[in-house]
């Protein structure tokens, strides 16, 4: 299960740009880390943009793919 679930991008959305909580996300392994905008309008665009990035443009290594020291390989789609 564990395995499994090291696939799973980890994006992090938060309203801090400090440099502290960025270096901690990207310490816990996260693998994007964007300061959400306070508009809602520029909000929208953000998540639409995440949408269009991981699920259209990203492709995740096949689960048979080996993963070095628990990381996930990430290849842009073609």
């Amino acid at each position: 299960m564990a395995e499994t679930l090291r696939r799973i991008p980890v994006i992090v959305l938060s309203s801090s740009t400090r440099e502290e909580n960025i270096s901690r996300a990207c310490d816990l392994h996260a693998n994007c880390y964007i300061a959400k905008p306070a508009d809602l309008e520029k909000l929208l665009e953000v998540v639409k943009a995440i949408d269009r990035f991981w699920l259209g443009i990203v492709a995740r290594a096949r689960p048979s793919a080996p993963l070095g020291q628990g990381s996930t390989r990430w290849r842009l789609a073609r």
